[in-house]
């Protein structure tokens, strides 16, 4: 492949249920298939999830670690492998509409001041009915944002440190410099389960607190 124009990055832990859709959805975008790459890092997986990876081995690039690193560090180590003046990241439970990668990056190249591009989503359940229709900027969640990747590399990535919360750091330190625009389509999905991050309470107050010891707590809502 030459220099795609964009890179999707997914980071998957014991994903083996859901991995599979998420990525059948990516390789099924409206999109040149010369014009963007899939980088997934499976993050120490103990189930079937590099199985499942193994079987689009021809169509995306797998990074594996051996050992669980944390998501942000996962994420940061494909941050190093790209080359594309775009990268946008997708969660490996979510999936996405087959125009996700086209109006996005269309938008995103038709308006040169914009720094990055969030889309609205469909907050989904198991079964992939559409919950609710949710707008980007005023629920922000950290995946389908278009960035441009020297911006995020220049303000150093993922903190490593936050486990969870990991985008609301990045989008603090992002913001000091840069905007983020919004194209108001539900484009992406994602899926709301038992086993989401978010629900681990004591995981999710205790970066909470890092969060504010770090930028302040005026900046966060409890």
């Amino acid at each position: 492949m030459n220099k795609p124009l964009v890179t999707v990055i997914v980071a998957a832990f014991n994903q083996e249920k859901f991995i599979g859709r998420c990525i059948r959805s990516l390789l099924a975008q409206n999109f040149p298939k010369n014009k963007f790459e899939i980088i997934v890092v499976d993050d120490g997986s103990e189930d079937k999830t590099g199985y499942a990876l193994e079987l689009f081995s021809g169509d995306i690039t797998i990074i594996k670690n051996t050992k669980n690193k944390g998501l942000p560090a996962s994420l940061n180590k494909a941050l190093k492998k790209i080359k594309s003046e775009f990268f946008i990241r997708v969660d490996s439970d979510d999936f996405v509409s087959r125009n996700f990668l086209l109006h996005i990056h269309s938008f995103i190249s038709l308006n040169n001041h914009m720094d990055a591009v969030a889309c609205d989503y469909n907050l989904v359940d198991d079964k992939e009915n559409v919950i609710e229709r949710k707008d980007c900027m005023q629920d922000p969640i950290a995946c389908g944002i278009m960035f441009r990747t020297k911006q995020i590399i220049g303000i150093g990535g993922y903190d490593e440190k936050f486990l969870v919360h990991e985008e609301q750091d990045l989008r603090f330190r992002f913001l000091k410099k840069y905007s983020i625009s919004q194209l108001a389509m539900p484009l992406y999905r994602y899926r709301r389960h038992e086993n989401n991050i978010t629900n681990n309470k004591e995981a999710m107050d205790f970066h909470m607190d890092a969060l504010k010891s770090k930028h302040g707590n005026k900046n966060f809502k409890t």
